[in-house]
């Protein structure tokens, strides 16, 4: 019946070419019970115990007993660990147990003698590689069949010496255990090649993704902090110098900053969130809690797009109304998005500004890192003011990716 051999969890597993149904590995080959093995073993050493003759302490039965035991410690040796007999030594060791049994074969006058000879040939079978086994078992018919034919003559009937002839036979059987062994011990290896590399994927799919949460946080954390350490830095200098008035002003600058940068944390975290919505229905929640609610105009046929080109379309959004409610405040802000067969287009426009605009210039990086990230979708960007048509005069960012 079929056996699990149990396997310690911290022991690695086996070099290449050792058994792994006798080393222990990773997983268990499913193999014989040993119990079976064992139980079969013994039932042909005791059975021949019981019906070899003459046996005894000399002369002819002195010899038998000797050859009974070699053969049994032959027969014992089928569990010893195939990783710690050599390929060498285990042929020698079955050459010598074929040899072995053929003599008892010959100088015994009764009793199950041939049995020996018939589990050793299946043995020869797993053990060996199947030029060696057949070679072998070929030589341990040859030789149990002539033992017999010379001992029994050519007046006997034949059934008697051919029963010699047929203990090769088992070799087969070893054979077709071994292969089926080797069969599933490289399922088993090629499972755990393929979650090793399935492992390594993830890994290197983990590392990827903190590395694109870094930069989005960065992204939030270096225009916002900096600007809110600017007016800090700016009403400690006034708050020396008296001038309550512009201590006030750079207070409110710096709490808008920090609204502006609550806005963006949220805005990042949901382009983060992998359950993220389809491209639209992200890019109307940005507009709405931004207050430019009923900006987003879709045209052509709506399509999925990959997580990473809706979280970089996201985040390019994110930058420009960033920018627009810097630079153009109070201006009405549209966006379009564009299905085309073979691209994707975002439009994010921008009027001029209507309220007071902030002295404070720009560092030019928001810009720099839109660029990048339209670059890692293979597509391209364009920033500037409209020349011409119903826009001119307002601020554009296009994004184009292809499909």
């Amino acid at each position: 019946m079929p056996y699990l051999r149990p396997v310690p969890a911290d022991q690695s597993a086996p070099p290449p070419g050792t058994d792994t149904g006798q080393a222990t590995g990773e997983r268990p080959v499913p193999e014989q019970d040993p119990r079976v093995q064992w139980a079969a073993t013994l039932a042909v050493i005791v059975a021949g115990a019981l019906t070899i003759r003459p046996m005894g302490l000399s002369g002819q039965g002195l010899a038998v007993a000797v050859l009974f035991v070699v053969n049994a410690a032959s027969l014992l040796a089928r569990r010893l660990p195939e990783h710690r007999v050599p390929p060498r030594l285990a042929l020698v060791w079955l050459t010598l147990g074929v040899v072995a049994a053929a003599a008892l074969i010959g100088v015994s006058n009764s009793g199950t003698s041939y049995l020996f000879a018939f589990f050793l040939a299946g043995h020869i079978g797993y053990r060996l590689e199947t030029r060696p086994a057949l070679v072998l078992a070929g030589v341990c018919s040859l030789l149990c069949g002539a033992v017999l034919y010379l001992r029994l003559g050519p007046e006997q009937d034949p059934l008697a010496w051919t029963l010699g002839l047929a203990t090769g036979i088992p070799v087969l059987i070893g054979i077709v255990n071994r292969t089926q062994r080797r069969a599933v011990r490289a399922a088993i290896e090629a499972a755990e090649s393929a979650e090793r590399a399935a492992r390594a994927e993830a890994r290197t799919a983990v590392l990827t993704e903190r590395g694109r949460i870094a930069r989005d946080v960065h992204d939030v954390l270096a225009h916002s902090l900096a600007g809110i350490n600017m007016q800090l830095e700016l009403a400690d200098a006034l708050i020396a110098a008296g001038d309550m008035n512009k201590v006030r002003e750079a207070h409110e600058k710096a709490h808008d900053l920090v609204k502006e940068s609550l806005k963006q944390a949220q805005w990042t975290v949901h382009a983060l969130r992998e359950d993220t919505l389809p491209l639209p229905e992200s890019l109307a929640a940005m507009l709405a809690s931004s207050g430019h609610r009923d900006a987003l105009t879709v045209t052509g046929t709506e399509r999925d797009l990959p997580a990473k080109a809706v979280q970089n379309l996201l985040r390019i959004a994110q930058e420009a109304l960033t920018n627009a409610a810097r630079h153009a405040p109070g201006g009405a802000v549209d966006v379009e998005l564009t299905f085309a067969a073979a691209s994707t287009t975002l439009r994010i426009r921008n009027r001029p500004a209507t309220g007071e605009v902030g002295a404070g210039a720009g560092s030019g990086m928001g810009l720099i890192g839109m660029r990048e990230r339209v670059a890692l979708l293979g597509g391209t960007l364009t920033a500037g003011p409209v020349a011409e048509g119903p826009h001119r005069g307002d601020w554009q960012v296009e994004v184009v990716i292809p499909q």
